[in-house]
C-alpha cells in the first residue's frame, strides 16, 4: 500500500497548485522542497522582481510629477531598503504558500529527493534538510522542480557573485551598480535592464538577434525599443558575446557585431540567456525517462513514458511561465483523479513588466501569416484614449490580429502602462472560442485604457470610433 496517493517534488508555482487542487480532489498527497515554499517565483523570480520594479517606478515617476501639477525636492533611494521591501515581499508570499499547504492538509517534506524504479510509480527517497533520509511511495509521482538561470561556461558567463551575476544576484546586491551590461533582451533582462535604468544606472543591453524582445510581434519589439532608448538604455543589436570577465573594476564584455568588435566595460554583468530545467541528480537516466533538449517530455495532461509519473511546469518545456505551470498542474491533477479535463490548449499569456510594460496572447502578424491566414489587423493607440490622457500615461498602443474569415481573435499585443493588467480579457476571448462580432458586443467602461481594446478589435475590420 502507497504512502500517498501523490507526491509532487517541487512546490514552486506549478507544484504548490498541483498539490492544493489534489487535496480538493479528496487525493492525499505529500509535497517534497529541497529549498523554500514558493520556489524561484515567489522567492527569485516573479514576485521579488516586481516588487523591486514598483519601487524604480515610484522613483523614476517622481522626475515627471510637474506633468501633475505636483513638485518634490530632495528625491533620493536607500538601496538597501529597496531590497529588503523586496525580500519582504517574497517572504510574506512564501509563509503563505506555507500556510496554503496546513489548510489542505499537505504534508511537506523539505529535503532533496531522488526517484528509484518501483513496482508501480516510481518511488521517492528523500535526504532530509534535518538529516537522514525517508523514503515513500505515491500511486503517482508529480515532478515539478522547475529550472534556473542558463550560464555559458565557454564564454565566461558565469556568475562569480561579485560583477557577473544572474537573476538571483541581480535581486539581492548590497549596492546599486552605477554601470551594467545585460545579456539578452528576453523579460527576464529587459525587466532589469529597466529597474536599474530607473534608480539611474547606465545599461547597456546586448541581444543577439536582429531586435529586442523577439518573442513578441516585431512592431511591439520595435516600439519597446524605441521607449527604452528614450529612457537611456542602450543596445547592441545582432551581436554576440565573445567574451565574459571579471577585472579589478568590475566586468568586461567582449562583443561583436557587423564585422565590428568592442570590449564593453562596467561594474556588473547580468546573464539573462534563458533557463535550463532541473533534471539533474534526480536518478531520471535511471528510469529511462525520455528528455528533450533538457527537459522532460510530456504530453499535454503531464503524462510522461514512465508509468506514474508526470511533469509539469518549467521542467517539462516552454513556455516558462509560473501560470502556465499552475495551469499545468491543475490540469494534470485532474487527469490523475479522472476528471474529464478540456482537450483544447488554452492560450497562454506573456507579460513584460518593464517601463513601458509588454504584454501579448496568441499569435504574432507574422507568425499567423506564415501558418497561412488571411489577416485583419487592427491598431488603437493610447495617445487618444481619455483615461491614459488623465493620467499622462499616453505611450504604447493595443494590436490585435484576427483571421479574416472567421473572425476568431489569433493574437493580441500591447505595450504600454498597465497592460499586463489587460491582457487576460483578450485571453478569455480566445479561451472561449470569440470572434470579432463577441469584441465589437462587449460593453468596455469608461473611462478606461481598455477601451482600447475594444478599439483595436474594431480598428482591424475598419470600424474604430475615437480615431
Amino acid at each position: 500500500m502507497s504512502d500517498f496517493d501523490l507526491i509532487v517534488i517541487g512546490a514552486g508555482p506549478g507544484g504548490y497548485v498541483a498539490a492544493i487542487r489534489a487535496s480538493q480532489l479528496g487525493l492525499k498527497t505529500a509535497i517534497i522542497e529541497r529549498e523554500n515554499l514558493g520556489g524561484i517565483c515567489l522567492n527569485w523570480g516573479c514576485i521579488p522582481t516586481k516588487a523591486l520594479l514598483k519601487s524604480g517606478e515610484v522613483y523614476e515617476q517622481l522626475s515627471h510629477l510637474e506633468a501633475y501639477g505636483l513638485s518634490v525636492s530632495g528625491r533620493s533611494f536607500d538601496f538597501g531598503k529597496v531590497v529588503e521591501r523586496s525580500r519582504g515581499v517574497a517572504k510574506q508570499l512564501t509563509a503563505g504558500v506555507a500556510f496554503l499547504m496546513k489548510k489542505h492538509k499537505i504534508e511537506v517534506i523539505e529535503g532533496t529527493a531522488k526517484l528509484e524504479k518501483a513496482a508501480g510509480a516510481p518511488k521517492v527517497v528523500v535526504a532530509l534538510k534535518a538529516g537522514g533520509s525517508r523514503t515513500v511511495t505515491a500511486r503517482s509521482v508529480i515532478l515539478a522542480t522547475g529550472a534556473r538561470a542558463r550560464t555559458i561556461p565557454a564564454i565566461g558567463a558565469v556568475p562569480d557573485g561579485k560583477s557577473i551575476w544572474t537573476y538571483r544576484e541581480a535581486l539581492t546586491p548590497k549596492t546599486c551598480p552605477k554601470t551594467l551590461v545585460v545579456i539578452g533582451s528576453g523579460a527576464i533582462g529587459i525587466e532589469f535592464a529597466s529597474f536599474y535604468r530607473a534608480l539611474g544606472a547606465e545599461v547597456t543591453v546586448i541581444e543577439a538577434v536582429d531586435r529586442i524582445m523577439p518573442v513578441e510581434d516585431e512592431e511591439i519589439s520595435k516600439a519597446a525599443q524605441k521607449a527604452f532608448e528614450k529612457r537611456g538604455i542602450k543596445f547592441r543589436i545582432g551581436a554576440k558575446v565573445s567574451r565574459v570577465a571579471a577585472t579589478k573594476a568590475g566586468v568586461s564584455v567582449a562583443v561583436e557585431a557587423g564585422g565590428k568588435a568592442e570590449t564593453l566595460e562596467a561594474e556588473v554583468c547580468i546573464v539573462a540567456v534563458g533557463i535550463a530545467a532541473n533534471t539533474e541528480n534526480l536518478g531520471l537516466e535511471a528510469l529511462g525517462l525520455k528528455l528533450d533538449r533538457g527537459h522532460v517530455v510530456a504530453d499535454s495532461h503531464g503524462v510522461t513514458n514512465v508509468p506514474g509519473l508526470y511533469a509539469i511546469g518549467d521542467v517539462a518545456g516552454a513556455p516558462w511561465l509560473a501560470h502556465k505551470a499552475m495551469h499545468d498542474g491543475v490540469h494534470c491533477v485532474e487527469h490523475i483523479a479522472g476528471v474529464k479535463t478540456p482537450t483544447l490548449t488554452a492560450p497562454v499569456p506573456g507579460c513584460t513588466y518593464a517601463n513601458p510594460q509588454v504584454a501579448s496572447v496568441g499569435l504574432t502578424e507574422a507568425a499567423a501569416k506564415a501558418a497561412g491566414y488571411e489577416l485583419k489587423v487592427g491598431r488603437f493607440p493610447f495617445k487618444v484614449n481619455g483615461k491614459a490622457i488623465a493620467a499622462s500615461e499616453t505611450e504604447g498602443f493595443v494590436k490585435t490580429v484576427f483571421d479574416a474569415k472567421t473572425g476568431a481573435l489569433l493574437g493580441a499585443h500591447m505595450i504600454g502602462h498597465e497592460v499586463t493588467e489587460m491582457i487576460q480579457g483578450y485571453t478569455i476571448a480566445m479561451t472561449m472560442e470569440g470572434t470579432e462580432e463577441d469584441l465589437f458586443a462587449t460593453v468596455f467602461p469608461h473611462p478606461t485604457m481598455s477601451e482600447a481594446m475594444h478599439e483595436a478589435a474594431l480598428d482591424a475590420f475598419g470600424r474604430p470610433l475615437h480615431i
